[in-house]
C-alpha cells in the first residue's frame, strides 16, 4: 500500500504546483486521485470517501495559509486526516505484571510466527526476561514444532504438554505453570482455522475465559481483503479484542483493508510484521506510517533498528578514518554488513526521507553481493590500499570472485568517487545520501 500512495500523492503534489492557490476545482482532482488510490489499496470505501471529503472539506477552508504553496497545503491536510484516522484507540500494551497475551487469527495469517516476534520484543525492547510461549495450536499439523523451532531460536521457552488434549486443558496448566515459575509475561498462540467457523470460536471463547488474558491480539495478514473487516468483527464478538497485529506489511503492494479493520471494528492496530526473521517486527506509530506513505520517511524507525545493532567503539573509528579520509574497501564491506544486520536494504531506503523512490526503483542486492565477493577476494593489503592494484591482482582477484576485471576496475573507481564525496559530505559539502547512493550503485547522478 505505501508504494502506491506514495507515488499517488507525489503525483497530486506535482499537479497542483502549477496553481497559485486550491481552488474547488483542483482539489476536487486531486482528492479523486487519492481515493482511487485509497480503493486500490483495499481501503474500505466508507473510510476512503469520508478521509477524502474530509480533506476536501478543510483544504477549502478559511484555515488554509495563503503563503502556503497548494501542493503542501494539500499533503499537510492530508497528513493531518491521515493521522486522525490511524490514532483512534489505545495503541499501548496492558503494562500490567504478570501479563498474559492471547493471540488468535485465521491459519495463514502469521499467528505463530508472531507470537515468537512478540516474545523476542518483549526480551530486547522491555527487557522483560521472565517470557514463556505456549503452543497451543493442536489442530494445525507442526504448528507446535513450528513454535518450538522459532523458541529456540530465540532462546525463549516454549511450553507444550502432550498429554493435555484440548486447547482449554492446555490454558489451564499453561497459566497454573506461569504463576507456579512467576512467569512476567505469558503468550497463548491459540488454535486456528481455514475459515470462521463456530467450533473455532466456541473453542477460543473457553481458552479466553480460562487465561483471562490482558490483552487480546488478532494476527492478520495486511494483503488480507476486504474480509478482513468481517473477521476482525466476528472474532471480536466472541472475545475482548484489544489489538491488531497486521503481519506480512512489507510483502504487498495494498494492504489497506487491513488497516481499516481500526475504524470499522473498533480496534487499535498495535504492531506490524514487516519480513520473516524473528526481530522483523515493529510497534506501530500512526506518525511514523503516515510519513512513509507520504514520501516522508521514517527517519526514527531507522535510528531505533541502528541503536539495536549499534556498536560504539566501531562507530568511533569510523568517524576518525572519515575525518582523516582513510575509509577503505574493508570499512566498506564492514559497513554493508552493518546495514544487513538491519534488514532488507529495499525496507531501509524507505525509512529514510526523499529516498522511497530510490528503494522502489530496485535496490540492487545481487550487484552488491558481487561487490562483497570482489573485496573478499582481495588481500587485507590490497583493501587498505587499492591503489597497488596491478594488471596481475586484479586478473586474480577477478577470478577468485568469479566476476571480470571490467567490473572489479568499474567498482575500485567508484569506491573512490565515493570516498571523495564522503569526505565531502563529513565537511558539510555537497553530494547528500541519494547521490552517494547513486554512486555506490552504479548510476549517475
Amino acid at each position: 500500500m505505501l508504494e502506491f500512495l506514495q507515488e499517488k500523492v507525489e503525483s497530486v503534489v506535482k499537479n497542483l504546483r502549477g496553481y497559485g492557490k486550491l481552488s474547488e476545482s483542483n482539489v476536487a482532482d486531486a482528492v479523486r486521485e487519492v481515493r482511487l488510490a485509497l480503493l486500490a489499496a483495499d481501503v474500505n470505501y466508507q473510510i476512503a470517501k469520508d478521509l477524502c471529503d474530509e480533506v476536501k472539506k478543510k483544504c477549502l477552508g478559511e484555515e488554509v495559509l495563503k503563503s502556503i504553496q497548494p501542493g503542501q497545503q494539500f499533503v499537510k491536510i492530508f497528513h493531518d486526516e491521515m493521522l486522525r484516522l490511524f490514532s483512534e484507540g489505545n495503541p499501548e500494551l496492558s503494562s500490567a505484571r504478570p501479563l498474559r497475551i492471547l493471540l488468535t487469527g485465521l491459519n495463514g495469517a502469521g499467528k505463530t510466527t508472531t507470537a515468537a516476534k512478540l516474545a523476542l520484543h518483549f526480551r530486547k525492547r522491555v527487557k522483560e526476561h521472565r517470557i514463556a510461549l505456549v503452543a497451543g495450536d493442536i489442530t494445525r499439523p507442526a504448528a507446535v514444532q513450528q513454535l518450538q523451532t522459532l523458541g529456540k531460536s530465540i532462546d525463549i521457552p516454549v511450553w507444550f504438554w502432550p498429554e493435555e488434549k484440548t486447547p482449554a486443558d492446555l490454558a489451564r496448566r499453561a497459566r497454573a505453570e506461569a504463576e507456579k515459575e512467576r512467569i512476567a509475561v505469558l503468550i497463548f498462540d491459540a488454535a486456528g482455522r481455514l475459515d470462521l467457523d463456530e467450533a473455532l470460536l466456541a473453542e477460543l471463547k473457553e481458552v479466553s475465559a480460562i487465561i483471562e488474558p490482558q490483552e487480546t491480539l488478532l494476527v492478520a495478514d495486511s494483503a488480507t481483503g476486504q474480509s478482513a473487516v468481517k473477521i476482525a468483527q466476528a472474532f471480536k464478538e466472541h472475545v475482548p479484542l484489544t489489538g491488531i497485529v497486521l503481519s506480512k506489511f512489507d510483502g504487498d503492494a495494498r494492504g489497506g483493508a487491513a488497516l481499516s479493520m481500526q475504524r470499522t471494528a473498533g480496534i487499535p492496530v498495535k504492531f506490524l510484521g514487516v519480513g520473516e526473521k524473528p526481530d522483523a517486527f515493529e510497534v506501530f506509530d500512526p506518525e511514523r506510517l503516515v510519513g512513509r506513505i507520504l514520501g516522508m520517511g521514517d527517519i526514527v524507525g531507522l535510528v531505533e533498528k541502528a541503536q539495536e545493532a549499534f556498536d560504539a567503539d566501531s562507530m568511533v573509528k569510523m568517524e576518525e578514518k572519515l575525518r582523516k579520509n582513510s575509509f577503505d574497501l574493508q570499512d566498506f564491506i564492514d559497513q554493508m554488513r552493518f546495514m544487513r544486520k538491519l534488514g532488507p536494504m529495499e525496507n531501509l531506503l524507505g525509512m529514510i526521507p526523499g529516498m522511497p523512490k530510490v528503494a522502489s526503483s530496485g535496490f540492487d542486492e545481487k550487484r552488491m553481493r558481487r561487490v562483497e565477493a570482489m573485496v573478499l577476494s582481495m588481500t587485507p593489503q590490497e583493501r587498505r590500499k587499492p591503489d597497488i592494484l596491478n594488471a596481475k591482482r586484479r586478473q586474480r582477484i577477478a577470478r577468485g570472485s568469479g566476476t571480470s576485471v571490467t567490473e572489479l576496475n568499474d567498482v575500485v573507481h567508484r569506491f573512490e568517487e565515493m570516498k571523495k564525496m564522503m569526505s565531502r559530505f563529513s565537511r558539510g559539502k555537497g553530494g547528500g545520501p541519494e547521490k552517494m547512493l547513486s554512486r555506490m550503485m552504479g548510476k549517475r547522478g
